[in-house]
C-alpha cells in the first residue's frame, strides 16, 4: 500500500521545524529563531494510531532579495508537488503578511488538501484571533502550538482522516522487490536496462529523464524479482535547480516498498555528500544494502578494485558490512556480479540464528571482553535471543541496560557478524531489563 506524503511549508519563523519535530516525536530539524535556518528539504516518518506517513519539512519560503531564498522555494515546490496533502503553517501572533499570500496562490494552484495550521496559539486569547486567517481561504483550519504540544493530536486526526490503516506487509508475495537509487546522472535506468538486457527504461544524459518510479517484474535463474527504477527530478516543463538534492523524495518512496536497496555511485564523479545520504535513508529504513560503482569503464585505467574500495570504506564507514560491486551499465561489463549479491543480501536479511548458538556466541565474546564497569557495577547478560527478521533483530535481557556502552554494543554486533553472515543486512540490538514486560 502506497505512504501518503504530508508537506509542511510556510514563510520563515512560523515554527514548522517545532512541528516537524512534534510530529516525528524526534528532534531532527534544526529549530533557531532565525528566519531561513531550514534551507534543505527534511524528511521523517509518522506513525499516529494505525496510520503511517511521510513528513516532509520546507525551508521557509520568502520572496525577498537573498539569494538562497529562490533556492528554497524551487525546493517546497517540488515538496509541494510530491505530497498527497499540505499543512500550511502561519504564525498566530502575528499578521498575515506579502510571503503568506505567495504560499496561498502557490498551494491554490497545486489542488491539493490543504490544512492551514495557526501556530503559536496558546492561550484562550490567541485563540479569539485565528478568524482573521480564515482570509487565506482555505476551511481546515486548526489552532496549534507546536512549542506547548497543544492542538497536535487534532492535527494528526484531520491529516489522517482520508487514510487507510496501514496494512502488515503480505508475505504470501515471494518476489524479492529492489530499488535502484542514487543521485540523478548517475547511471541508474541504464543499470535498469542492463539488468533487464532490455531498453524499458528511457536513458538520457540530461539528469533527471526518469519521471516517475518504475516497477518491473523480471526472473533471475528461475526466481521472480521486481526491480524498481527511481525519478531525479519530478515534472518535465519544471526546473529544478541543484537537482540532485531532489532524488530523496523519490527514493524514499522506493525504499519503504524493497526488500533491498542498490545504491549506485558514480565512478567518474566520485562520491559526494549526498551519496552518503541517500544510502544513510536505506539504513535507516532498515533494508539491505549492495553499494554499485557504476561507469567502471570509464577509470578502470586509473584505479583498481582494491584502490577504490578502500576508498569506498573510507567513505561509508558506516556501511562497512556492505557488499560493493563494480561494472559498468553502458558496456554490462561486470553486470553478471551484481543479482547474486542483491540474492545474498536478502538472504541474511531473512536469517533466523537458533538461540542456543546464539547464546554460545554471546557468552564467549562476554568471557573474551568483559563489559566495563560504571560506578562499580557491571552489565550483565543473561539471555540472548532473535525478535525479527528484515532486520535480524537481537534482544538481549540484562541487568540494568543504562550500564550499556556505545561501543561495547559495536562490539557485541561486530562479534554477531563475525560469527553469522550478515553481510548486507543492518541488524538491531535491543537491551531489555530482566523484569521488563
Amino acid at each position: 500500500m502506497k505512504i501518503p506524503s504530508v508537506a509542511l511549508v510556510g514563510r520563515p519563523n512560523v515554527g514548522k521545524s517545532t512541528i516537524f519535530n512534534r510530529l516525528v516525536g524526534k528532534k531532527i530539524s534544526i529549530i533557531e529563531d532565525t528566519p531561513g535556518v531550514t534551507r534543505d528539504r527534511i524528511y521523517g516518518d509518522v506513525i499516529y494510531k494505525n496510520y503511517k506517513f511521510h513528513l516532509i519539512d520546507t525551508g521557509g519560503i520568502d520572496v525577498g532579495p537573498e539569494n538562497f531564498n529562490k533556492e528554497i522555494t524551487i525546493q517546497a515546490s517540488l515538496a509541494i508537488d510530491e505530497a498527497d496533502i499540505i499543512v500550511f503553517i502561519v504564525d498566530g501572533k502575528e499578521e498575515l503578511n506579502r510571503n503568506d499570500f505567495v504560499i496561498r496562490d502557490m498551494l491554490k494552484k497545486s489542488g491539493k488538501k490543504v490544512i492551514l495550521a495557526v501556530n503559536k496559539i496558546d492561550n484562550d486569547k490567541r485563540m479569539n484571533d485565528i478568524y482573521s486567517f480564515y482570509e487565506l481561504g482555505f476551511d481546515n483550519i486548526i489552532a496549534v502550538s507546536g512549542e506547548h504540544n497543544i492542538g497536535i493530536s487534532s492535527l494528526l486526526d484531520e491529516i489522517t482522516k482520508d487514510f487507510h490503516p496501514q496494512e502488515e506487509v503480505n508475505l504470501i508475495d515471494n518476489k524479492i522487490k529492489f530499488c535502484v537509487i542514487g543521485r540523478p546522472n548517475v547511471g541508474k535506468s541504464s543499470l535498469v536496462n542492463a539488468i533487464l538486457n532490455e531498453e524499458k527504461a528511457i536513458v538520457s544524459n540530461v539528469a533527471g529523464t526518469t519521471r516517475d518510479a518504475v516497477d518491473t517484474p523480471f526472473t533471475y535463474e528461475k526466481e521472480e524479482y521486481v526491480i524498481i527504477d527511481t525519478a531525479g527530478i519530478r515534472k518535465s516543463g519544471k526546473i529544478y535547480e541543484n537537482i540532485e538534492k531532489y532524488s530523496v523524495i523519490r527514493a524514499m518512496k522506493a525504499i519503504e516498498r524493497s526488500n533491498v536497496c542498490v545504491v549506485v555511485i558514480n565512478a567518474e564523479e566520485g562520491i559526494i555528500e549526498h551519496d552518503k545520504h541517500i544510502a544513510s535513508y536505506a539504513l535507516e529504513a532498515g533494508k539491505p544494502l549492495v553499494l554499485v560503482v557504476n561507469k567502471w569503464d570509464t577509470v578502470a585505467d586509473k584505479f583498481n578494485i582494491a584502490e577504490y574500495t578502500k576508498l569506498m570504506r573510507a567513505e561509508f564507514q558506516f556501511l562497512s558490512y556492505v557488499p560493493i560491486v563494480f561494472l559498468s551499465a553502458k558496456t554490462k561489463k561486470r553486470i553478471h556480479t551484481l543479482m547474486p549479491e542483491i540474492k545474498k543480501v536478502y538472504n541474511n536479511s531473512m536469517k533466523e540464528v537458533k538461540t542456543s548458538v546464539l547464546n554460545d556466541v554471546i557468552r564467549d565474546a562476554v568471557i573474551l571482553n568483559q563489559p566495563p564497569s560504571y560506578k562499580g557495577k557491571r552489565l550483565k547478560i543473561y539471555f540472548v535471543s532473535q525478535k525479527g527478521v528484515t532486520p535480524p533483530k537481537f534482544v538481549f535481557n540484562v541487568n540494568s541496560k543504562g550500564l550499556v556502552h556505545f561501543s561495547y554494543e559495536r562490539y557485541l554486533e561486530n562479534k554477531i557478524r563475525e560469527s553469522f553472515d550478515f553481510e548486507g543486512t543492518p541488524i538491531q540490538i535491543e537491551f531489555k531489563n530482566r523484569n521488563e514486560e
